[in-house]
């Protein structure tokens, strides 16, 4: 009898561990951080893998299909970022065409929307965006030191699963030119400098949307910004 009862106990146990160990698996979200030639490449890493991730860095446009979530990273100059990332650009538009969540950071934030000044102050003409949110990014006026560099308190417009938990919070960051999305309910959280500018923005279908800040460099905020994002994504 005793037998048979321990039996009964180890195998029932077993299958908690073995349910329990199942569940764990599911939390983890396979993240492909796209890699074309800009950015905090291993920060960025280093903060989705905090955050719970699975992290492959990519330079193959067709792996974008397969991953759970995108970051598009970046810091650097408008021009520079969307010639680099140009072949990229047909499959980050059919990411967006099936759902998949895209997330970009500081200028890969910027690449999100239509079109920039950055091109035009730099003598070179228009340089078309993604558009994935219709709008420009636009300089700091004269009157503003540039670029903005340090942390800042975030304000929510609106909720988005991205923003959850960090109202009131800091974020560190670093740019000289912001986002100016044409749709107002674009913008989901705002920071000042000498005036408001969009820190968030996202589009209508909520699986767009980037941070003008870096999550990576903006301790405990940036994490659970990061912590956000790879919930949304396993759970998209």
């Amino acid at each position: 009898m005793s037998v048979i009862i321990q039996f009964v106990y180890v195998r029932n146990n077993f299958s908690n561990v073995c349910e329990n160990f199942c569940v764990s698996t599911q939390t983890t979200a396979d993240i492909i951080l796209v890699d074309y030639g800009l950015g905090n490449l291993r920060s960025v890493t280093r903060g989705l893998e905090r955050a719970g991730a699975s992290v492959t860095l990519s330079t193959d446009p067709e792996t974008l299909a397969d991953a759970d979530g995108i970051v598009l990273p970046g810091v650097g100059a408008f021009s520079e970022g969307m010639e680099n990332a140009g072949p990229f650009r047909n499959a980050l538009a059919a990411a967006v065409d099936r759902g998949q969540p895209v997330f970009g950071i500081c200028l890969g934030m910027q690449m999100l929307l239509t079109s920039s000044e950055e091109a035009d102050h730099a003598g070179e003409g228009e340089v078309k965006g993604l558009d994935f949110i219709s709008g420009r990014n636009r300089r700091f006026d004269g009157n503003q030191k540039v670029p903005h560099m340090g942390w800042n308190e975030l304000s929510i417009s609106r909720e988005h699963p991205l923003v959850d938990d960090v109202d009131g919070k800091y974020a560190y960051f670093v740019h000289s030119y912001y986002a100016d999305p044409d749709d107002s309910n674009a913008v989901v959280a705002t920071a000042d400098y000498a005036g408001e500018f969009p820190a968030v923005v996202a589009d209508e279908s909520g699986s767009v949307f980037g941070t003008q800040f870096h999550p990576e460099k903006s301790g405990e905020t940036g994490l659970q910004i990061l912590k956000n994002f790879v919930e949304f994504c396993r759970t998209a």
